[in-house]
């Protein structure tokens, strides 16, 4: 409940969408890591915490098809690496 509480509070993150109930906690990160800026994430990973954050983000990424900008992919893939181990 948390999280999307945190999504509803960001509307710039999240525009397209009017049932934040119905948010994913895949979205949720997805957009975040996506377009949000470094407080945002930092704010996302305490609730959520660094290893569930980078759960989420490997699973989506393992996938051939993700919404993941390559760039965005990059560096989370390595900075999970880093700080989620």
């Amino acid at each position: 409940m948390e999280i999307r509480n945190f999504a509803k509070k960001r509307p710039h993150l999240f525009w397209y969408i009017q049932d934040f109930e119905s948010l994913s906690e895949e979205a949720i990160v997805e957009a975040v890591l996506n377009l949000g800026n470094w407080q945002d994430t930092q704010e996302m990973i305490e609730i959520l915490g660094i290893k569930k954050t980078a759960e989420i983000f490997k699973r989506r990424t393992a996938e051939k098809r993700n919404n993941y900008r390559p760039e965005i992919k990059n560096y989370f893939e390595l900075y999970f690496k880093k700080y989620a181990q």
